[in-house]
């Protein structure tokens, strides 16, 4: 039996990376996508690749901050398919950022779209959920606990999205039977990561040429593996777990100890 099967699942910034490797599993698993993303030729690709009938997904191209999105996007899920099952917060701001170098309108934007975007949806889907006594995934990462030093708005809209899952995966699990948990990526070699780092200056080649410093396996995460997680969560098979959030990380992230070097 598949593990999501017939249940219906939007899935935000579903297009490419992390997020169509999750809309992926959950068609594997029997269920059934609101795809979403951007750009309207990539959002068809993207269905078509995953959805070659298109009787199992629909697509929305939409801005995760707009005041109607929420709306926009439960009703789809609701006129498509009559039900939602799960909601998977994924879409996100991305980018660099330190204390000298952070302008209003940047932290603005990485607070809009990774933190008040998810709240705003998980507030329009609530009625939704309680009905199926579904499931909310919000996709953080393990510098919500701290960040690089050039990451500090990014991490801090990790942070806060961190406090909201566990806040509300208790209030909602009580009041509503909505269980709201979150994973935690590490590093992830998405499509838009390989050319973040061509652009930030590496080879071509720098996947396979990375320090156990940072990849003591050898190599980094695929989307897929993300995937996996995200689907435990939303699966039945997770029972009452609510507030939970998962590190999906290959060394321990909060007390490491980095093998010492002599000079």
């Amino acid at each position: 039996m598949n593990r999501l099967q017939d249940q219906v699942i939007i899935v935000t910034g579903s297009t490419t990376g992390i997020g169509k490797a999750i809309a992926r599993r959950v068609l594997e698993e029997g269920g059934r996508v609101i795809l979403h993303g951007l750009e309207p030729a990539l959002g068809e690709e993207t269905r078509t690749e995953l959805d070659p009938g298109g009787d199992r997904t629909a697509l929305l191209i939409a801005d995760v901050c707009a005041d109607d999105f929420g709306t926009a996007i439960i009703s789809l899920a609701l006129a498509r398919f009559g039900k939602l099952d799960g909601l998977v917060n994924n879409a996100a701001a991305v980018g660099t950022g330190q204390l000298e170098t952070t302008r209003p309108e940047d932290f603005d934007r990485f607070m809009a779209v990774n933190v008040r975007a998810p709240l705003f949806l998980i507030q329009a889907a609530l009625p939704a959920l309680s009905e199926t006594r579904g499931s909310v995934v919000n996709i953080g990462s393990v510098n919500a606990y701290c960040g690089e030093p050039n990451l500090l708005p990014y991490s801090m809209s990790k942070g806060a999205l961190m406090t909201m899952t566990r806040n509300l995966g208790d209030t909602l699990h009580r009041e509503n039977g909505v269980r709201v948990n979150q994973v935690n990526p590490g590093w992830v070699l998405t499509e838009n990561e390989r050319i973040r780092k061509k652009e930030q200056g590496l080879p071509e080649n720098w996947p396979s040429r990375l320090s156990p410093m940072f990849a003591p396996s050898g190599r980094i995460f695929d989307p897929a593996e993300i995937a996996a997680a995200v689907v435990y969560f939303l699966s039945r098979e997770a029972g009452p777990v609510s507030g939970s959030v998962l590190d999906v990380e290959q060394h321990p992230f909060i007390g490491r100890n980095p093998a010492k070097s002599c000079d």
